[in-house]
């Protein structure tokens, strides 16, 4: 049985009001609070050295290709052999990559942690939002937040390569496998496998100057807090891989640029950072401001839904159309 033009107009009208009325910002999820067992990482770039052993270990505890010693069967030898070593050398984060050392240089670059003729590490990786854009946006459930811990995860299963959290995220952190034929989104999950099992972040653990420290994110905050207090040229017995875990190396404070970047940007993160340079010149987003993203993302986010059925209907209803038309 055929359908006229008015009635599709009539179908096409209701639908698009029940739809309406089913998508609204009330949907969308309610700002979170700091889960109190909630972890994190506290990053010093005036304690980093650039050793990379971050990434080395991320990739060889996250089962990432490249960067660490491999054979072709994958197992680590152990005798020194040229030969048998396969190393990258990514410039930034990608779906391969999910925690990177980058390097800030000005002029003669001689003075560690200066803006002037000085230079500074930095790690980049996700930074764990408190209400993360990329959770809000994601139509399936394929990111969330894990509600005793906090961290950002994600369900390769539930992803239908939609891609939101991309274009969500304000500090750029998921990326798409692109050349896979099953391609999924990657970004740091804290290694939350490890944690599972008692351990804790590899960046972490095999930090070799307590550059990158794991611990709760509140303990980590008065951490952070206290470190700004520092005299430069003193020096602090900065704890070493995990807080509170009574392994400390005593290092020669250098000063601080005063701000715990993470600590309000996006609505706060847990992951956060100090350094003795500014974070525009290391390469954070001057713009990112201490308004959760969601709140942003959902108004434009929750017209999708509605317009993608619409474009439906009217590809079904022009298909009847014409159908009609090509029969009489």
């Amino acid at each position: 049985m055929g359908i006229n033009r008015r009635d599709f107009l009539k179908v096409t009208a209701g639908s698009g009001l029940l739809l309406a009325a089913d998508i609204s910002p009330g949907l969308a999820a309610a700002p979170r609070s700091l889960p109190p067992d909630a972890v994190g990482i506290l990053y010093d770039a005036t304690l980093c050295i650039g050793c990379k052993s971050c990434m080395v270990n991320c990739k060889k505890y996250n089962s990432m290709p490249g960067g660490a010693l491999h054979r072709k069967d994958g197992t680590i030898p152990y005798e020194y052999q040229t030969a048998a070593r396969i190393y990258d050398a990514p410039t930034d984060l990608s779906d391969k990559t999910l925690n990177i050392i980058k390097a800030y240089r000005s002029g003669t670059g001689l003075n560690k942690d200066r803006e002037e003729n000085g230079y500074s590490f930095v790690s980049q990786h996700c930074l764990h939002c408190l209400d993360p854009a990329c959770v809000s946006v994601c139509p399936v459930a394929a990111l969330h937040k894990e509600p005793d811990t906090g961290i950002v995860a994600y369900a390769a299963e539930r992803c239908i390569g939609c891609r939101y959290c991309q274009v969500a995220c304000p500090f750029g952190v998921p990326r798409f496998e692109w050349g896979e034929s099953s391609p999924k989104i990657v970004k740091c999950q804290l290694c939350r496998h490890r944690i599972a099992k008692g351990g804790y972040s590899a960046c972490c653990e095999f930090c070799p100057t307590g550059a990158s420290l794991f611990g709760k994110v509140i303990d980590l905050r008065q951490e952070a807090m206290r470190r700004l207090g520092l005299k430069p040229g003193s020096y602090y017995d900065y704890p070493l891989n995990r807080l509170n875990a009574g392994r400390t190396i005593p290092t020669k404070v250098s000063g601080y640029n005063d701000h715990i970047y993470g600590l309000t940007e996006a609505g706060g993160t847990q992951y956060m950072l100090l350094a003795g340079v500014g974070f525009e010149k290391l390469g954070f987003n001057p713009r990112i401001t201490g308004q959760a993203y969601p709140e942003l993302t959902w108004e434009y986010i929750a017209k999708v839904p509605a317009l993608v059925a619409l474009l439906l209907l009217g590809g079904a209803g022009i298909h009847l159309l014409t159908r009609d038309k090509t029969n009489e």
